[in-house]
């Protein structure tokens, strides 16, 4: 059974619940663990007030026993605590649609007179599952020396800068703003600072990196096991993402074909080697075995303070949107996002690449695939994997 997941709940609902089906029996897992990545969701920079209510942890209610997984399906709960302060009180109907948000086209899809059942689904609060979910992802492939990191590219109106990959990824990892240099963390809190001021939105370009993926997952003979195709659906199901692309993809379809593509090369060893990876670690809609990169455009998000123009569905009279608390920037929160779909949709990957029921089985298996070291030429020559 491969790695999947379903989650229930509304945003200002008693509780999140998530039940996660395919994870292995054997795989050490504790709250503590999961709350590691919930908690970086929580960054405050750029924050409204719920992250000052919410400290998230996820309650593990099935699938594991004794500290290990069980090979069950995996249930889990995460409280919202804003919900006391919703508890009892008469809730009053919402009926201005935001522009750039589910409220117009939802009230049309499901015939409602409020917009209040969409905005609570639709919300950004759903991701915490998707996080919970991305910690076990992650607890899995690590197993097997995968890893995620990531950083803001750019925030606003603050342009991309040049910092060497490995240096953007080690600096993101102490910036309150997921930045990678002091230049740019200076940079964008000073965005954040002023957008704020103003009662506006800010949106950003992340980078995601996978590190350590074998050769092999994913495929070309059928679009739907096209591992790029399953990534960049992942990444364009989180809140406010518009723009995915695997390495600098925009950027290559400026290039001739000669400068766009890795060359590959044979070493004296008789190894065949890439000295570059424009391609982002996939060919053919397979993993090369290097470099997994994954650059991802967020839009700043619709709830503004400074008021738009749009339509009250109740009354069919023109409007102005009313601010209801929401971030001033989410772009470093969903950092931590797009690592979990992507880990998320790389486990449910590894899960039909390697079949079996326990870790261990796994692992033995998994010691049987080819790395990308392991490309080599035979004397006929073709290329093998021993």
């Amino acid at each position: 059974m491969a790695f999947r997941y379903l989650s229930a709940g509304e945003s200002h609902g008693p509780a999140l619940t998530v039940v996660v089906e395919g994870v292995p029996a054997g795989l050490p897992l504790d709250e503590d663990l999961l709350a590691a990545d919930l908690a970086r969701r929580q960054l405050k920079a750029g924050a409204g007030g719920r992250m000052d209510i919410e400290t998230d942890r996820a309650a593990i209610l099935a699938g594991v026993m004794a500290g290990r997984t069980t090979g069950a399906p995996i249930a889990l709960s995460i409280p919202n605590r804003d919900h006391a302060a919703w508890k009892g009180r008469a809730v009053p109907a919402y009926t201005v649609a935001r522009p750039g948000h589910a409220d117009l086209a939802a009230c049309v899809k499901y015939g409602f007179d409020d917009i209040r059942p969409a905005l609570e689904r639709s919300s950004a609060r759903e991701t915490a599952c998707r996080v919970a979910v991305g910690a076990i992802a992650r607890a899995f492939l690590g197993r097997f020396g995968i890893s995620a990191a990531s950083y803001v590219a750019a925030l606003g109106a603050v342009p991309e800068a040049a910092v060497p990959l490995r240096e953007a990824l080690a600096f993101a990892g102490r910036s309150p703003n997921r930045a990678p240099s002091q230049a740019q963390e200076d940079a964008y809190a000073n965005a954040i600072h002023l957008a704020r001021a103003k009662g506006e939105t800010l949106g950003g370009l992340i980078v995601c990196v996978v590190d350590g993926l074998p050769v092999g997952l994913g495929s070309y003979v059928t679009p739907g096991r096209r591992l790029d195709a399953r990534l960049g659906a992942a990444v364009l199901s989180v809140n406010a993402i518009k723009g995915v692309a695997f390495a600098d993809a925009f950027a290559n379809a400026a290039l001739e074909g000669s400068a766009c593509h890795d060359p590959i090369v044979l070493g004296g060893d008789g190894r065949i080697g890439r000295p570059s990876d424009r391609a982002g670690g996939l060919e053919g809609g397979i993993t090369t075995g290097q470099p997994l990169v994954v650059r991802a455009a967020m839009k700043p998000i619709p709830t503004t303070l400074a008021p738009q123009r749009s339509v009250d569905l109740a009354t069919h009279e023109a409007a102005q949107t009313a601010y209801e608390r929401s971030d001033t920037c989410p772009v470093p929160r969903a950092c931590v996002v797009l690592e979990s779909v992507l880990l998320i949709e790389l486990a449910a990957a590894l899960t039909e690449k390697l079949g079996g029921d326990t870790l261990d089985e796994m692992l033995a298996r998994y010691a049987l695939l080819p790395t990308a070291d392991d490309v080599r030429l035979s004397p006929a020559p073709k290329v093998f994997w021993p």
